[in-house]
């Protein structure tokens, strides 16, 4: 039989990942970071980009209110998101396929550090410069002919094996 929210016995529990969004606005996909998110624990969400839409209304269809439940902020400036990201010490890691990625498995985590989980545009991917401001850069491993997939299911995939470890 299924359970219900309440009676589900998963263990409650907030993981040191901030997930940085490199200038995402489709608002399904922004709704469902919040929904993924809040399943595997995100510590904090953050918006990179300018007018970011973060309409409540529009977003909670697919968020499913757990916007109101993950703490997030937009950050519009390269420069303040680096100057957040290396004056609190995080392992940047960037999810990309690139030269010099490599395969999520292979990721590592430094003890006692937060983790940056960086995931680029429905369009560009990410950015250069956060692609160089990252000390990890890792892909997934697909197998078909396409090379991306949503950013979302990317996004779940990266934040189940992170929290796996």
């Amino acid at each position: 039989m299924q359970l219900t929210h309440e009676e589900n016995q998963f263990e409650r529990k907030t993981f040191p990942i901030t997930l940085v969004c490199d200038h995402i606005y489709f608002q399904q996909n922004i709704g469902s970071l919040f929904r993924i998110s809040e399943a595997f624990g995100v510590e904090n969400i953050i918006f990179f980009g300018k007018d970011i839409p973060l309409t409540p209304r529009k977003i909670n269809k697919t968020s499913r209110s757990t916007h109101l439940h993950v703490a997030h902020s937009v950050i519009e400036e390269f420069t303040e998101l680096k100057s957040f990201l290396l004056e609190n010490d995080f392992e940047i890691i960037s999810l990309e396929i690139a030269s010099n990625s490599k395969p999520l498995k292979e990721v590592i985590l430094p003890e006692n550090k937060k983790t940056a989980l960086i995931i680029g545009s429905e369009i560009n991917g990410i950015s250069e410069e956060l692609l160089q401001l990252s000390h990890q850069i890792v892909h997934i491993n697909m197998f078909g002919k396409n090379s991306s997939m949503n950013v979302v299911q990317a996004a779940s995939i990266a934040l189940y094996e992170l929290t796996s470890l």
